[in-house]
C-alpha cells in the first residue's frame, strides 16, 4: 500500500529518536510523554503515517538481514494495553 509521506518526512519524524552515539544516550533523559510532534494530526493521518513508517521499517530490516552485518534495537514505551505487542510482531517482522 502507498502512502503520501514522503521519505523524508518519515526521516524527520524519526530524526530525533535516532542514538548515533550510544555512549551518550541515558533514557532517562527521554521524555515519556513526547507525541513527535503528532498533537495536530488527526488519528487517520496518524495511522497513515504509522502505517508507512512500517512499510520503510520493513525494506530497512529486509536490508541489513541481507547483509548480516548490523543490528537493529528498537524501544517500546508505553502504557499497558497500549499496543506494543501487535507493533513489535507487525515492525519486527522474520
Amino acid at each position: 500500500m502507498a502512502h503520501r509521506f514522503s521519505r523524508k518526512s518519515l526521516g524527520k519524524l524519526a530524526a530525533p529518536y535516532c542514538v548515533r552515539d550510544g555512549g551518550g544516550f541515558r533514557l532517562k533523559h527521554v521524555d515519556p510523554d513526547d507525541t513527535g510532534r503528532l498533537e495536530d494530526e488527526s488519528k487517520n493521518e496518524a495511522q497513515q503515517l504509522l502505517a508507512a513508517g512500517v512499510e520503510r521499517l520493513a525494506r530497512l530490516q529486509d536490508k541489513l538481514a541481507a547483509q548480516a552485518q548490523w543490528s537493529l534495537l528498537l524501544i517500546f514505551q508505553a502504557m499497558d494495553a497500549a499496543g506494543k505487542d501487535g507493533a513489535s510482531s507487525t515492525s519486527c517482522r522474520a
